[in-house]
Formats: structure tokens, C-alpha cells, sequence
């Protein structure tokens, strides 16, 4: 089984506990925490996936890092996965569980690259427009700055991406003309 599927699965798990314990966002926090602590520390993450390290260590390091940052159930849960070997999944765990408390709570990512920085009247448009047509109840919007593109912006929400930047339309002008 995939690595995706085996931390869905996992994470489905946890958000189900979660909520049976009233405690979803305090989970939804405690996860966005650890995959931004994995992403600082690659070293972590390396000895979560490597099998040489001893599940018990593994353990001990989760608990040193973690214990009053997160709550009882997410170290019970970390104590859970890394005792049934799978601790190297617990990153991809960490962000299947952001994705599915997204999915349940109507929040999309909007991924914004433009060729100078947006206005803030341009950034309510774009996550206006965004919660219109998808019917999210909240965006998260992230913004990046690529003079390349010259003028414009490209727009990416999930598996969807509208470019309006002027690069593009002089690439796809530039190929018309060539034929």
C-alpha cells in the first residue's frame, strides 16, 4: 500500500478521535506545528524513516521535542504509530491530516505568483472570486513575487492553475506566430 494512503488512513484516524474528543483544532494545530518543525529539521525527519533507530529512541526524541507543545492525544498518538513501526510515515501523516481538516472545514490554499506585489484590494478580489466559485468558507492565500512574468499573475487553488501573466501570453503569441 502507498505511503499516501497508509498516513490517510492514519490520519482519517486521528481526526476521528479528535473529534470524538472535542479537541479538532487543538489536533489541527499540533499537526501543523510537527510538519513545520520536520520541515526546519531535516535531521528529524531522518530518523523518523530510518529503521536502524530503535522505536524506543524514536520515541524519547518525539516526547523530548514535543511534550508541552502538544497535546496528550497527538504524543499518544505519535507513541501509537512509532511503536507499530511506522514512524516514517509520520510526516506524510501530518499532512494528510492538514488536508482532510481542510477538506472538512471548507479552508483551499491559494497560491498567488505575480510580477510585483498584489494590492490588498487585488488579494480580496482574488480570494473573493476564489471563495465564489469553489464555495470554500476560507482561503488561505499565499503570495510570491517573480518579475519574470512581467506583468499578471498566476493564480493556483489545489490542482487548478489560471495564468494571466503577460509571459505567458507572449510565449503563447511568440508559438501562433512560429507556425
Amino acid at each position: 500500500m502507498s505511503e499516501i494512503k497508509v498516513a490517510g488512513r492514519y490520519a482519517k484516524s486521528l481526526i476521528d478521535l479528535s473529534v470524538e474528543n472535542n479537541v479538532l483544532a487543538e489536533s489541527y494545530n499540533d499537526m501543523v506545528l510537527f510538519e513545520k518543525v520536520v520541515d526546519e529539521t531535516p535531521e528529524l525527519e531522518a530518523i523518523l524513516k530510518n529503521p536502524i533507530v530503535p522505536l524506543d529512541k524514536k520515541i524519547g526524541i518525539l516526547n523530548g521535542i514535543f511534550t508541552n507543545k502538544v497535546s496528550k492525544l497527538t504524543l499518544s498518538f505519535f507513541k501509537i504509530v512509532v511503536s507499530k513501526g511506522r514512524s516514517s510515515i509520520l510526516f506524510a501523516t501530518a499532512k494528510q491530516f492538514v488536508q482532510q481538516y481542510n477538506l472538512i472545514k471548507g479552508i483551499v490554499t491559494a497560491d498567488v505568483i505575480s510580477a510585483t506585489a498584489l494590492s490588498n484590494e487585488a488579494k480580496d478580489e482574488i480570494v473573493a472570486t476564489v471563495k465564489r466559485e469553489l464555495g470554500a468558507k476560507e482561503v488561505i492565500f499565499n503570495e510570491k513575487v517573480n518579475d519574470k512574468l512581467i506583468g499578471g499573475f498566476i493564480l493556483k487553488v489545489g490542482d487548478k492553475q489560471f495564468d494571466a501573466s503577460i509571459a505567458s501570453s507572449l510565449n503563447k503569441l511568440k508559438k501562433e506566430l512560429a507556425n
